[in-house]
């Protein structure tokens, strides 16, 4: 993301209802970042 949050597949992001397991792609539209609230469209794949 812009703030250079990662998201962990492995973790999820259970204060967001995002059960651990779950793929970026999988994630709903409207996900958007705990850390700074950009939307799943804004995240950039680690290089």
């Amino acid at each position: 993301s812009v703030c250079g949050y990662v998201y962990d597949p492995e973790k999820g992001s259970p204060d967001d209802g995002i059960a651990p397991g779950t793929a970026f792609e999988d994630l709903p539209a409207d996900y958007v970042c705990p850390v700074c609230g950009v939307g799943k469209e804004d995240f950039e794949p680690e290089a």
